[in-house]
């Protein structure tokens, strides 16, 4: 297939995704449990059988970081699913769940306002679970550390949002994911670390031990995502953690969100950026960063050669700072950023000629603003969707929806990310759009925002793409069903 003509200048690194290990349930034990679990008496508005307090202990102080042929010793070893569950909860002194047994089979398990408690948590951190705004403080922060500092659930994501978290409680996540490495997915936004919770977070991001143990180990799991938003993080919390992301080599997804960290954090990740080569994406909207430290930030972005999405928004920039954050992308021949996003800054057409420009050499960089000023009074030009185009295209041509993916699709895995279709559509000369109707493209196409366009299901695609034309056979066949009724011929 030719009828697009370009050449690849360069080659992007490979995106996998990751699957989570599912295990066979054994049916008569759920069985049994439920029955067991259901006779309870319960409060009708909390779905949890957690009755009996126990005691957890204190955590294990590490003896030998390096021993980790010694932490697969559980029971997790030789059972999985509803019956490791169960056996957990013997082991912690505690009534099952059976809300969180009736669901194990399901892709996604929310255990948000369930009531669990502090108690009961270290039972639950065997699969990949919701545990958001359950009130687990301290206490259930070292339960859930446990877990971690001994590496004995198959736990790859956890959601710990909203849980009162505060500075006392980040020393038991600082020293358990020191040695863990199987968490891969961690959010504790909406808690209260402070400044002495990011200063022992970002000691834990520091900590070598996670590249040692890759390196002589087969394992490459490490923790690569983590969100840090709404935990009134400022300065000497948003310092200590850029200390730590200059030596982390694994994480990869860092949000820093609704902190208010300031132009002193900007500087101090500034600083972290001309350093690290992991960080994909970095999200630091609604920090009180100004121009000052926007101009900051981009010391670093001159340099880094790996970060891909920057997240600035509801800061208080204007044009300038828009300016300089794309003049930084255009100096640095190895910046690989696909999306700034600066949604609340209203640019110049100053702006807009050099975005234009840039876009020439980087066709897959997309800023996203807020609107162009003094063009509030004047009528927007129209102009035809995107997936009208393609589908005009495909018509004329006689082809097939698969085929024009199909020829974007340079892996061949039915998944073509997304800054590579966007640099295709602004290279590609058949079919001429501009930035804002290929950014409107895109939105429709990933609406999940996943970072990919999937197009193995062509039925899902076509009824995207060939909305337009839905409603005009919709149409046509209601003015038919008129007529007929009416009698016309």
């Amino acid at each position: 297939m030719d009828f697009f003509n370009f050449d690849f200048d360069e080659d992007e690194d490979e995106h996998g995704e990751m699957s989570e290990p599912s295990s066979p349930v054994d049916t008569q034990s759920v069985t049994d449990v439920t029955d067991t679990a259901e006779e309870k008496t319960r409060d009708d508005s909390s779905d949890t059988d957690l009755e009996i307090e126990v005691s957890t202990g204190k955590m294990l102080h590490q003896s030998d970081c390096f021993a980790f042929a010694d932490v697969e010793r559980s029971f997790a070893t030789t059972i999985k699913g509803a019956e490791l569950y169960t056996e957990a909860c013997k082991l912690v002194g505690v009534v099952p769940v059976s809300y969180f047994i009736r669901n194990m089979e399901e892709s996604v398990m929310n255990l948000n306002h369930h009531g669990l408690g502090p108690k009961g948590t270290k039972a639950l951190a065997i699969a990949l679970v919701n545990i958001s705004h359950n009130h687990l403080n301290t206490d259930g922060a070292e339960a859930i550390c446990r877990m971690f500092y001994n590496n004995i659930s198959n736990i790859r994501a956890i959601q710990l949002a909203g849980n009162n978290f505060r500075e006392e409680s980040a020393i038991y996540f600082s020293e358990s994911l020191m040695t863990n490495y199987r968490v891969i997915e961690l959010d504790l936004s909406h808690n209260e670390f402070a400044e002495k919770g990011g200063e022992l977070l970002g000691q834990m991001l520091g900590n070598p031990v996670h590249y040692i143990y890759r390196i002589f180990t087969s394992n490459n799991e490490s923790l690569e995502i983590l969100n840090l938003s709404w935990n009134q993080i400022r300065m000497k919390g948003a310092v200590a953690l850029s200390a730590g992301l200059k030596n982390n080599g694994t994480l990869k997804t860092l949000n820093l969100a609704w902190n208010g960290f300031g132009n002193e954090g900007a500087l101090a990740l500034a600083e972290a950026l001309k350093l690290n080569t992991a960080l994909t994406e970095l999200d630091v909207s609604s920090n009180h960063i100004n121009n000052e430290g926007a101009m900051k930030l981009c010391k670093g972005l001159e340099l880094n050669g790996n970060l891909r999405i920057l997240k600035m928004a509801y800061n208080p920039l204007s044009v300038e700072a828009a300016i300089a954050l794309v003049t930084a992308i255009r100096k640095n021949s190895k910046s690989r950023i696909e999306e700034i996003n600066i949604c609340n800054v209203l640019v110049n057409e100053g702006f807009i000629r050099l975005l234009d420009i840039t876009c020439q050499v980087r066709p897959e960089l997309d800023v996203v603003y807020g609107g162009v000023g003094g063009h509030i009074t004047k009528k927007p030009e129209q102009r035809p969707s995107g997936m009208k185009l393609i589908q005009n295209y495909l018509d004329e041509h006689h082809l097939r929806l698969w085929d024009f993916f199909k020829v974007i699709d340079r892996e061949g895995n039915m998944k073509i990310p997304v800054a590579d279709f966007r640099k295709t559509m602004m290279q590609q000369k058949n079919i001429p759009m501009d930035r804002l109707q290929v950014r409107e493209l895109i939105q429709r196409l990933d609406q999940a925002h996943t970072g990919y366009i999937d197009y193995s299901q062509e039925s899902r695609l076509r009824l995207v793409l060939g909305q337009s034309r839905g409603r005009i056979f919709n149409e046509q066949v209601r003015d038919f069903q008129l007529c007929s009724y009416s009698g016309v011929a």
